[in-house]
């Protein structure tokens, strides 16, 4: 009998979009000339290898991001999602995740996705502005998008998350203002704020390097801080520094990778990180699914991270965290930070064996964890 790793987390990347938003820097282009079944065929290969290799067949959560998951017809997605289940055990899955774009689903393809195990949606809004939308590229509208979170609510998705970003070119505070109370009136169960990172071989990038577009970490503050005080007042926990969410929906599966725990992808250009090696799959859809199919090799930037690598990682990342970091991990000179940081009024003193950042310390918590190395 196969022995399963049950802490393994699944992720899976769907690179189609209809349209490429200029700021998004993941492995995504539109279908084109690409045969969905042949690539979910190969998805399925190697997702059978990677059972076999790396003991996933019982993963903790699921996770299909993209592109866009929802982008492929409803025959398509029931024909793989069919193979899928038959691929792995799911007694284990405590959260299935979704990505969904507002204009490429209906109540159908939901319903389809939830009687086949998916229990959360993260709905990618990103505004609720016309202005906004337009800047960002978005193909949907604001009455397209409150349509779509209505479906997701009528279908009976377990928990509904809303992805938003703040800082965007030409967008005032007082329009996030709005996009935040019209978070709140719509009560969804996880709303995910981002602050827009000008990421390279974006269009967004390039234009910040012809001088188009410009950063302003003063106006990203008054971003975030109006988000936190209004949407924790509204009686959301602000668990990370890009996530909200009411009492038992906070993202596993985000969770997981802050926790360091392993994780595999499966797609093309996806990561995935087992017992200390990181690597990523070759990002070519085309050439992936030609691989994929025939059992071969799509291992590419192969890491063997240190224990020291893990620990550096993992205090990056639960920093964010409103738990914030165990300080068994924190390194030598960061002990001799933690009294400073708490003195700047970025940390609250220590407390249960950790700590955590105000919401001052959440502002710069990349800097925060190097101190802490």
């Amino acid at each position: 009998m196969r022995s399963y790793f049950y802490s393994v987390h699944l992720y899976l990347h769907i690179p189609f979009c209809h349209r490429i938003c200029p700021y998004c820097s993941f492995h995504k282009h539109t279908p084109g000339g690409h045969d969905l079944r042949a690539f979910f065929r190969a998805v399925a290969a190697e997702a059978r290898r990677a059972v076999d290799v790396h003991g996933c067949g019982s993963p903790r959560t699921i996770y299909f991001g993209g592109g866009t998951p929802t982008l492929p017809s409803r025959t398509v997605l029931a024909e793989f999602l069919d193979e899928f289940r038959e691929i792995f055990d799911f007694s284990r899955v405590e959260e299935w995740t979704v990505e969904a774009n507002p204009r490429t689903f209906d109540a159908e393809k939901m319903a389809l996705l939830r009687d086949h195990g998916m229990t959360r949606v993260s709905l990618g809004v990103q505004a609720w502005d016309e202005a906004t939308l337009a800047t960002l590229g978005r193909d949907h509208s604001p009455d397209e998008a409150r349509a779509a979170y209505q479906i997701l609510r009528e279908v009976g998705v377990s928990s509904v998350n809303v992805d938003l970003m703040f800082s965007i070119p030409g967008q005032r505070l007082a329009t996030w203002e709005a996009t935040v109370d019209e978070m709140i009136s719509l009560n969804p169960d996880h709303i995910s704020a981002y602050n827009l990172n000008y990421e390279e071989d974006t269009e967004f990038f390039d234009r910040l390097s012809r001088g188009e577009f410009r950063t302003d970490d003063e106006n990203d503050a008054s971003f975030f801080l109006l988000a936190d005080e209004r949407l924790t007042a509204a009686g959301f926990d602000h668990y990370e520094v890009s996530n909200y969410a009411k009492p038992g929906h906070h993202s596993r599966h985000n969770r997981s990778y802050w926790e360091g725990a392993d994780y595999v992808g499966l797609g093309p250009g996806a990561f995935s990180t087992v017992a200390g090696r990181r690597w990523k799959n070759v990002a070519d859809t085309g050439a992936y699914t030609i691989l994929a199919a025939a059992g071969q090799l799509l291992e590419r930037e192969v890491e063997h991270l240190t224990a020291d690598d893990l620990r550096r990682e993992r205090i990056a990342l639960l920093v964010r965290t409103a738990e914030g970091v165990p300080l068994e991990v924190v390194g030598e000179a960061g002990w001799e930070a933690v009294g400073k940081l708490v003195e700047a009024g970025l940390a609250h003193p220590p407390a249960g064996g950790r700590l955590a950042l105000t919401a001052q310390g959440r502002l710069v918590a990349d800097s925060v964890a190097v101190e802490l190395w």
